[in-house]
């Protein structure tokens, strides 16, 4: 019985993990084309070109990945941001 008190009269607010929600926040990946980056950039450049682009000037970078095509050619970037 008292188990079920405290079930049902426990705040919802002791249960959430706000740092767990901070670090799983919203995560989308950008494809960024290499004819329009250029030359192999470096993560900064990256990054600035990702705040660039609207409703993204607060976005963090997670992850870089080089896209090839068949012959080993730089065709694209794939950008996972939050």
């Amino acid at each position: 019985m008292l188990i079920l008190v405290f079930i049902f009269l426990t705040p919802k607010s002791w249960f959430e993990n706000t740092a767990f929600q901070r670090s799983h926040a919203a995560q989308t990946t950008i494809i960024m084309p290499a004819d329009v980056t250029g030359a192999q950039l470096d993560r900064g450049e990256i990054g600035r070109r990702v705040k660039q682009l609207p409703g993204r000037a607060n976005a963090e970078i997670i992850v870089i990945r080089e896209q090839h095509d068949a012959t080993g050619k730089l065709i694209a970037y794939e950008v996972d941001i939050r």
